[in-house]
């Protein structure tokens, strides 16, 4: 009895064959249905054109979307392999086609003068605003002459009656050389006259020196631009007490009435990694480009390279000179530049001459 209740609870081994087989069946069916979905979703090259079902039965075309970096190393017969973009040279493709080096720096007049007065004085005028353009020669400032004015008026008096004696002595040796001839004075009297005539003439010529000087003082009181260029600051007002330029002191009273620079005269000045002090070289051609305007590209050369180095900070000072600058170039203002190679050559001729 127990024989036949464990027969009956037994599974037919055909039973469990078919069990067995439908699993792996789907199983298989399941591996098919991913192969073909991955086969179709893996972009392709020339998968830029894909083919859906339409509803009627046609194939419909639309456009795949490209995808950076995307296509696929795998091509058919006779299909050619893709070529990667080439960046464009220039401004904002960030590498200059035959740049060995860039660098930023900042924008700087070559020459920056500051017009001082040449004595202690009284500015009375002054009519230049900063950002105004001024000529070689023009006058700036005044300052005030009174007393500069006086001391012309004295010396002019003093050359007056020194001409007077000059003429009396030149009437009395005319005199002592008739007396002489009729005997009646000695020659003695006579070289006496005769030397008083020419000491009468280097005092004259002593009080035209002092006219003139006191002329160039007056003549100082005017101050004019040395250059062609754009003030850049104005330094004084009426009414200010100035001084001349010391070199080494404190600065009291104003030193400097304006500063004064040629705007087309602009160089790029650059702290140089003593590490990329092997690329750079005297006359190496360059390229500018301000970081205000990064679509302007200026050409330039290397034209100072400094003799001596920052120990604190391992740089180098060096100075590029930017050919035709315009209006977009403003002092102070940062610049990226760019170092382009050169002939072994003519790198090997400029550093003999640096």
């Amino acid at each position: 009895m127990d024989a036949e209740k464990l027969k009956s609870l037994q599974i037919d081994p055909r039973a469990k064959s078919r069990s067995s087989g439908a699993l792996w069946m789907i199983f298989i069916a399941v591996l098919v249905v991913t192969g073909v979905s991955l086969y179709f979703a893996w972009p392709k090259q020339g998968d830029d054109v894909r083919l859906f079902g339409g509803k009627d039965g046609k194939s419909e075309t639309k456009a795949a979307s490209a995808q950076p970096g995307g296509a696929s190393s795998a091509g058919g017969a006779g299909s050619k392999p893709a070529s990667a973009p080439t960046p464009a040279s220039g401004a904002g493709s960030g590498k200059v086609e035959g740049s060995m080096l860039t660098v930023s720096g900042y924008i700087v007049n070559r020459e920056r003068i500051e017009i001082s007065p040449r004595f202690l004085g009284l500015v009375k005028w002054i009519g230049v605003r900063k950002g105004d353009t001024v000529t070689n020669g023009q006058v700036l400032v005044r300052l005030d002459d009174a007393e500069q004015q006086a001391r012309v008026t004295e010396a002019e008096g003093r050359v007056a009656n020194t001409e007077a004696a000059l003429e009396k002595a030149r009437l009395d040796y005319e005199r002592m050389k008739r007396l002489i001839a009729d005997r009646i004075e000695t020659k003695e009297r006579e070289d006496e006259t005769r030397l008083r005539v020419e000491s009468t003439k280097a005092g004259l010529k002593e009080a035209k020196g002092a006219l003139e000087l006191a002329r160039t003082y007056l003549d100082w009181t005017v101050i004019r631009s040395s250059i062609d260029g754009v003030v850049l600051e104005k330094l004084a007002d009426a009414g200010e007490l100035v001084t001349p330029q010391s070199f080494g002191g404190t600065r009291g009273p104003s030193t400097a009435l304006v500063a004064v620079a040629d705007p087309k005269d602009l160089q790029v000045e650059i702290d140089l990694n003593e590490q990329d002090l092997a690329k750079v070289f005297r006359n190496q051609r360059c390229q500018v480009s301000p970081e205000a305007y990064p679509d302007k590209v200026y050409g330039g050369y290397v034209a100072e390279i400094a003799p001596e180095a920052n120990r604190q900070k391992g740089t180098l000072q060096v100075k590029v000179q930017i050919e035709a600058p315009d209006r977009f170039l403003t002092p102070e203002l940062s610049a990226k530049v760019d170092f382009l190679a050169a002939d072994p050559k003519a790198r090997d001729v400029a550093t003999e001459k640096r």
